[in-house]
């Protein structure tokens, strides 16, 4: 697994709650049209990423092609961000990211580097995770120049 993309992960951790608590509820809150998330419910849609990769990162440990999918825009509307609050989201997101870099570190280097039966190794699932995350701040963040 690259360092760098483990360095990203808790640069984001430390950094970004305070960068997304600078918004205003209302801007947090805020759809710019009926079908489209907001920047609420894209961290929470993160959130689901966060929960669903924890199932591949544990799973793939023991499993040969773990099959994780989730109806994303259901989960979304399902969990009712919207509705909860800013701090909620946020903190929610920042514990959930602090467990995965935890775990991600505790697995050994050769489960990490282990293909699945789908080809993919952990190591790839956690590179893509991050990648990920990086795609839905550039949404978020019209300014998004703080890559680790």
């Amino acid at each position: 697994m690259k360092t760098s993309d483990l360095s990203k992960l808790q640069y984001y951790i430390d950094s970004l709650p305070s960068k997304l608590n600078a918004f205003t509820e209302e801007e947090f809150a805020h759809k710019t049209a009926p079908d489209k998330w907001s920047k609420k419910e894209l961290v929470g849609h993160l959130i689901d990423s966060a929960t669903n990769n924890h199932h591949r990162f544990v799973r793939g440990q023991f499993e040969a092609n773990p099959v994780i999918s989730y109806a994303q825009n259901e989960w979304v509307l399902a969990t009712s961000y919207q509705q909860m609050s800013q701090e909620l989201v946020i903190d929610t997101w920042k514990m959930y990211n602090t467990f995965l870099l935890n775990l991600i570190c505790t697995i050994s280097p050769e489960i990490l580097d282990k293909h699945m039966a789908n080809g993919h190794t952990l190591s790839f699932l956690f590179a893509d995770y991050v990648s990920h995350l990086e795609h839905h701040l550039e949404q978020i963040f019209e300014d998004f120049d703080f890559k680790a």
